[in-house]
């Protein structure tokens, strides 16, 4: 509550619609059916009562405020309605004593005092405040577990955006490591084409450098790059490995994770043994229900081959933070498939992580 000693809307409102009713029932309560006959008390007391009454009003209008103030958490409601009431029951008591006796003591239009009448205006006090009181705390208590789910899909979002980050930036560091250990074993074979593989190497990996501050890519984008990534890997491996590409250009502008298609592309290369006479087949195609598939024939290598665990487990961790099922793992005797299920591009309804936090994905 950023200023406790400011009364809300709720209790302003409250306050503007209940008193003229408590100023009538506390004058009928001291007067009677002169209320009615008597015109003095509608021109003198009625005034009277109201200016105490707003005084009053404001007084438990600071404490309730302080309090929720001190205590303004959710875990902390128990607390905070035991020492509201605690706070509150006693200084309604005492205000309400306090008007009684200012009427008694000056003999306001000659009331005097009587037990009856204390007990009836302490009913009313009581009555009127725990109405109050508790609507008071209900809106606080709303307000407070709205703002807490607030907070925490933020955090969420926060969390959600600082993973993807970190999957983003194992990307750079993993595909560099593998240029570089085919570049070095290229220097030692082939001078000139090792220099053809940097030259291609340089031109792709600017590419990735600019493509990869983005959380989500076009399939355009990201085809176009595959190419030429392509381009890289006959460099080294000649017509040992083969791309092919099948992609229904309606699906142009919609959106895959960024890099998806290298990595998978890498992971192929990476796991199977490339070979002029059976050659790796790697195919990328679109099919019906907003799906691209990247398969190759399974042609394993024999020897174990380190894995820091990036490639397709990378990708789905995208996936599962930007909310999307239907990416998909799948193989046989013969081929490994990978299912990467694609995004509608709906302009702002594109998840952005790399702006201020998330915004929603528009699915298809």
């Amino acid at each position: 509550m950023k200023s406790w000693y400011l009364p809300t809307k709720l209790q302003s409102y409250s306050f503007i619609a209940s008193m003229p009713i408590i100023d009538v029932l506390t004058n009928y309560i001291m007067f009677d059916d002169d209320l009615f006959r008597n015109i003095n008390i509608w021109l003198v007391s009625f005034p009277i009562i109201y200016v105490l009454g707003a005084l009053s009003w404001y007084g438990h209008v600071l404490i309730g405020n302080s309090i929720r103030s001190r205590y303004p958490l959710l875990h902390q409601t128990k607390l905070r309605i035991l020492i509201l009431a605690l706070c509150i029951i006693p200084f309604m008591s005492f205000t309400v004593c306090v008007i009684f006796l200012i009427y008694d003591t000056l003999h306001i239009l000659d009331y005097n005092l009587s037990l009856s009448d204390l007990k009836m205006g302490l009913l009313v006090g009581f009555s009127v405040n725990a109405i109050f009181e508790s609507l008071y705390e209900a809106d606080f208590t709303l307000e407070r577990y709205k703002q807490s789910l607030l907070e925490k899909q933020y955090l969420q979002q926060l969390i959600a955006s600082q993973e993807f980050d970190a999957l983003k930036k194992q990307v750079n560091p993993h595909f560099l490591f593998n240029c570089f250990n085919t570049l070095s074993s290229l220097i030692s074979i082939d001078r000139v084409q090792a220099s053809e593989f940097l030259d291609e190497l340089s031109k792709v990996y600017r590419y990735l450098l600019r493509n990869n501050e983005e959380s989500l890519s076009t399939v355009e984008n990201e085809v176009r790059f595959i190419e030429s990534y392509a381009q890289l890997l006959k460099t080294r491996h000649g017509t040992a490995i083969e791309l092919n590409i099948d992609i229904d250009p309606g699906y142009a502008t919609y959106l895959i994770p960024s890099l998806s298609l290298q990595l998978l592309v890498e992971n192929a290369v990476k796991h199977n043994v490339l070979d002029k006479g059976q050659p790796l087949v790697i195919d990328i195609f679109s099919t019906a229900g907003n799906r691209l598939i990247v398969n190759n024939n399974l042609q394993r290598r024999k020897d174990d081959v380190a894995s820091n665990g990036v490639g397709i487990a990378n990708i789905k961790s995208k996936y599962s933070l930007l909310g999307q099922d239907g990416f998909q793992v799948m193989e046989d005797a013969m081929n490994f498939t990978v299912v990467l299920p694609l995004i509608w591009n709906h302009g702002s309804n594109v998840v952005d992580f790399t702006a201020n936090g998330l915004q929603k994905i528009h699915r298809s």
